[in-house]
């Protein structure tokens, strides 16, 4: 069927997906109107459950979207939406990504999203579409039944977007009808129909409207009609006409509405206690991956190609000589000889007394001491330190960390960062978890490791950030993010970084910009105990330099940033004392340096 200069058509549809409910007839009817599809997740939790439930259910969506990704018509939308009742929620998406129209399957779907018909037509987001039945392609006869107005010229467009051989346009008026003898409702729509020759059109005077329609839809595969243009009562009821063709027509049926302005319906993030819980709840369902989803690789390069980018793996190094070397080598061969998914590996070193530069260079990989970069600033000590730096030496737009000793190294500690970076741009940092094997007398304890993470990092998140308190591993040092916020945000030179970074990302653009991944299993070289204490008093430094600029009030003084450490020899306990002091770095965006840095990128 030919498009026409009066039709507009319909450019894009979208589809609400619902965890073990409907969606596949709308995307069926979607697909057959020839416009860009745009899928969304939606996972409704029992009421006496916690959000943080349906984690599977949003996992099991991304697996399908990933499916039907392969299908020209669907944009690579990934947003799940996990709630009790999500129907605000999918109304203010639908706000935000203004599409043409809203596809819903009639009963099924409202049912699964809790909602009634009243709630969807009396103020509808967009354009409704309501979908019984599964449509033909290409249907024989499409019969649109028209009164004028808004309705009748979506319902035409919806039926000439599935491109059927014929099109009837049937106008039925009551016979007490003071107008029934002339066609004034209608004319609204000539202007369209002059210009569609193909599109038949009826006028028809009967007390029976109900029944002369059932009549025509007997010939018609397809039956398209606008819903009552008053507002619906009822929540059981489209209006007695529409009731009527949705019960008893044999074909298809799609009932439309023309959408209004919808008012904004914002997910309340400041109600107390429970909204707070709810909320995280929430995040942990939808922004909660496992590396699991992302182990086909050759999607991966596909997207990054897609979205032109360039990825970095950045590796900070002190002393690792006796995992280094497997580290790289397995990094090199996964993910850039076998597929071109990292664009370049470098190792930040801290200056290390063993062959860890050594095996890097052997390796083919570009080796930089911090301590030599940036010197007008002057060298400190840390892996922070170590990090910030990074990004004056590497040129991708996705910037991953992950730590040099890991012992059971696996390509996923990459790719399951990179993965949410890439499907989902609202994320602009990702953190890494894993279950964390402790070694104790040569023996590995299940879960035994993360001892700083539990006792001193999580207990201060749910204290003062409890946004942040569904992050499983705040300090995991597998993570990354998008150049464009890592260079703005402000780096601890030590053990605050991870802290400071996911405290300065959620206060720079809020939960929904960052997500977490399930790595599995992470076995590593644990520390002693008095490293640990060192490391937990590093981190609250860090928090309170946070609520400082919070409060606008100083709190710490350098005499708080020593920390006396309890020793034992021979002749009983005595104190030492080491100064360990967070201190910030700027932004990178602000050193003339790093200026210059991306003036050569952009050249290049």
């Amino acid at each position: 069927m030919q498009r026409h200069s009066g039709y507009v058509p319909i450019h894009t549809v979208l589809v609400p997906f619902v965890h073990e409910g409907p969606g596949f007839h709308a995307m069926e009817a979607a697909r057959h109107l020839d416009a860009e599809i745009i899928l969304v997740g939606v996972v409704v939790v029992p009421p006496d459950q916690s959000l943080s439930m349906g984690a599977v259910g949003a996992r099991a969506l991304r697996r399908l979207f990933r499916i039907y990704g392969k299908d020209k018509h669907i944009t690579g939308k990934t947003q799940i939406i996990v709630s009790y009742n999500p129907w605000k929620e999918l109304a203010k998406f639908i706000q935000d990504e203004q599409p043409d129209l809203l596809c819903l399957e009639f009963e099924s779907h409202l049912k699964a999203l809790r909602v009634t018909a009243a709630d969807v037509l009396t103020n509808p987001p967009c354009d409704v579409a309501l979908v019984r039945g599964k449509i033909p392609s290409k249907p024989n006869q499409v019969l649109v039944p028209v009164r004028g107005g808004p309705h009748a010229e979506l319902a035409l467009r919806v039926g000439l977007g599935l491109h059927p051989k014929g099109v009837t346009a049937l106008h039925i008026r009551r016979t007490d009808d003071p107008e029934a003898g002339s066609d004034a409702p209608f004319k609204g729509l000539d202007r369209v129909l002059k210009q569609m020759p193909e599109v038949q059109k009826q006028f028809i005077v009967t007390d029976d409207a109900a029944g002369l329609m059932m009549e025509n839809a007997k010939k018609a595969e397809v039956i398209i009609l606008g819903t009552t243009s008053q507002p619906v009562n009822s929540s059981a009821s489209l209006g007695p006409f529409a009731d009527r063709i949705l019960r008893e027509a044999p074909g298809a049926v799609i009932a439309v509405k023309s959408g209004r302005p919808l008012p904004q319906a914002v997910y309340d993030e400041s109600a107390g206690v429970q909204a707070i819980s709810i909320l995280v709840d929430k995040w942990f369902a939808e922004n909660t991956y496992s590396a699991d989803e992302f182990a086909h690789l050759r999607e991966l390069v596909e997207s990054k190609r897609g979205q032109g980018l360039s990825i970095s793996l950045a590796l900070p190094a002190l002393n690792e000589e006796e995992t280094v070397g497997r580290v790289l080598r397995m990094m090199k061969k996964e993910l850039m000889q076998k597929v071109p998914l990292l664009d370049e590996i470098v190792l930040i070193d801290s200056n290390s007394t063993d062959r860890t530069r050594e095996i890097a260079k052997k390796e083919g990989v570009p080796v930089y001491i911090h301590q030599h970069l940036l010197e007008r600033l002057g060298a400190r000590h840390g892996k922070g330190e170590a990090l910030w730096k990074s990004l004056l030496v590497t040129r991708g737009d996705l910037i991953i960390w992950i730590d040099t000793d890991i012992v059971n190294i696996h390509p996923r500690f990459v790719y399951g960062i990179i993965g949410p970076l890439l499907m989902n741009p609202q994320v602009q940092f990702v953190k890494g978890y894993y279950r964390r094997p402790l070694k104790v007398d040569g023996k590995l304890q299940a879960g035994g490791g993360g001892r700083v993470t539990e006792l001193t990092a999580r207990p201060l998140l749910n204290l003062f950030y409890p946004e942040l308190s569904g992050v499983v591993q705040p300090l995991s040092g597998e993570y990354g993010g998008r150049r464009a916020a890592l260079e703005q945000a402000t780096f601890y030179s030590g053990y605050g970084v991870e802290t400071g970074l996911l405290i300065d990302i959620y206060e720079r653009y809020g939960l929904g910009a960052i997500a977490q991944v399930d790595l599995l299993e992470r076995i590593h070289h644990n520390q002693h105990l008095e490293a640990l204490s060192k490391m937990s008093f590093a981190i609250i430094q860090t928090v309170i330099h946070k609520l400082e600029k919070r409060f606008g009030r100083a709190v710490l003084e350098d005499v708080n940033r020593s920390m006396k450490l309890i020793r034992h020899n021979n002749k009983g306990y005595f104190l030492e004392v080491e100064e360990i002091a967070e201190r910030e770095r700027p932004p990178m965006i602000d050193l003339p340096e790093y200026q210059e840095h991306l003036r050569t990128l952009v050249k290049k």
